[in-house]
């Protein structure tokens, strides 16, 4: 059965477009993808780091959650992905936001993913690709942060020419 995912993508790390470019043609060898714009944003954690690209994937797949994980790890992988620090800046960062309807929680895996619909660059991204996307019953573009956001847009949805 085909399961509608997303995706976020980061990173800060070496040449960044290229590196999310690449992981979005990887993905699009899992199934069917959708990319959202392309942002920049400030780091979430340490000061003193690189500015993050950040977008969103859409992923239709047959993939089981964890399956699916263990692949985003290995494209992680495959990047030359380096994690310096809590929160410090990344070659790539590939997290499974959305599984579906589906709430996980386990020691490897929570989905919806945790601290979402605090972090802008997550937010905004997923409503590029359905403005009317909730999660538990809140709708994502009635969240604060989407009125006074601290991202900006770097390109339109086909700088990934998927």
């Amino acid at each position: 059965m085909t399961t509608v995912t997303y995706i976020g993508l980061g990173s800060n790390l070496g040449d960044s477009r290229q590196i999310l470019l690449e992981a979005v043609h990887k993905l699009a060898t899992l199934g069917g993808v959708k990319t959202s714009k392309l942002y920049q944003s400030p780091p979430m954690g340490p000061q003193d780091q690189p500015n993050y690209l950040n977008a969103v994937v859409q992923l239709e797949t047959d993939l089981a959650p964890l399956v699916l994980l263990d692949e985003l790890q290995r494209f992680e992988q495959e990047s030359g992905r380096v994690r310096l620090r809590h929160w410090g800046e990344r070659t790539l960062d590939l997290d499974l936001l959305l599984y579906g309807q589906e709430h996980i929680q386990n020691d490897r895996l929570t989905v919806p993913h945790v601290g979402l619909c605090e972090r802008d660059f997550v937010v905004i991204p997923l409503l590029d690709l359905d403005v009317n996307i909730q999660i538990k019953a809140q709708r994502l573009k009635d969240l604060p942060l989407v009125q006074h956001p601290t991202i900006a847009v770097l390109d339109d949805e086909t700088w990934s020419n998927i």
